[in-house]
């Protein structure tokens, strides 16, 4: 009995380390890590006071204050613990338990379609004309659409280029392609916040960072300055793609 729950102790101590280690990444990308760590200091001195010390007036105060902390951290925490959850359920594992009732999860990006869309990129790089285009997988990217231009048209090379093309009206902002159609330009994404991203990337792969840290979609970088073409997907670039690296990403 002894040995038994001495081993559930000892996973319940290495679950609480590792998600202690999660949110402290999040808090750390999001720049609120002082936060996190004047939180885990409170609860440290809480602990040591009801537990250890056993003062029950203090200890009735900090049980008054960690009531109400509860709902102040859910409040401050919000993004990172809709992060957290966005981020479990699109495991790999988990998916594909949610792909089953999910319409989404049926959908496939054949050559044919996103074939336009590599050739658009290499004419853009070759251009060096900057552009962020963000292909939509199983989670809707409903509400950064909203921000921007309804276009709704056909997947066309010679649209993304003019959409893109420095003096349109439109070519600030994302191109999001959800259902293989075109569906809104000049739209906002939100900005990762993370640290180690190399200075010499702008604010399009911190866009597109950002926007894959939050959902599952494919975020294609054009540079301005070098005509590079990355690859944003699950918080990870892949820089300098060639046109075959880009077309197996978005077919696979």
């Amino acid at each position: 009995m002894f040995f038994e729950f001495a081993i559930m102790d000892f996973i319940d101590i290495l679950l609480v380390a590792a998600l202690l280690y999660y949110f402290y990444r999040l808090m750390k990308e999001s720049g609120t890590i002082s936060i996190f760590t004047g939180v885990l200091v409170f609860i440290v001195l809480w602990i040591f006071v009801t537990r250890v010390l056993e003062m029950r007036l203090l200890g009735s105060i900090f049980d008054q204050m960690m009531s109400v902390g509860v709902l102040a951290l859910i409040i401050i925490f919000q993004e990172e613990i809709k992060r957290f959850f966005k981020t479990l359920g699109s495991h790999r594992h988990f998916r594909k338990i949610s792909d089953l009732f999910s319409k989404n999860g049926e959908k496939k990006d054949d050559k044919s379609t996103m074939l336009p869309i590599v050739m658009a990129c290499m004419s853009l790089s070759q251009q060096k004309v900057g552009a962020l285009i963000i292909i939509e997988r199983n989670e809707s990217l409903d509400e950064y659409m909203q921000a921007g231009e309804k276009i709704d048209a056909n997947i066309n090379q010679r649209l993304i280029e003019n959409i893109f093309f420095k003096n349109s009206p439109l070519h600030d902002g994302a191109l999001i392609v959800q259902n293989n159609r075109l569906m809104a330009a000049s739209c906002i994404l939100p900005v990762s916040h993370e640290l180690n991203i190399p200075k010499k990337l702008g604010l399009r792969h911190r866009a597109a960072l950002g926007v894959s840290q939050e959902t599952d979609a494919i975020a294609i970088i054009v540079s301005e300055e070098t005509g590079a073409i990355s690859v944003a997907h699950n918080g990870k670039f892949k820089l300098g793609l060639t046109a075959q690296q880009l077309e197996s990403i978005l077919v696979h």
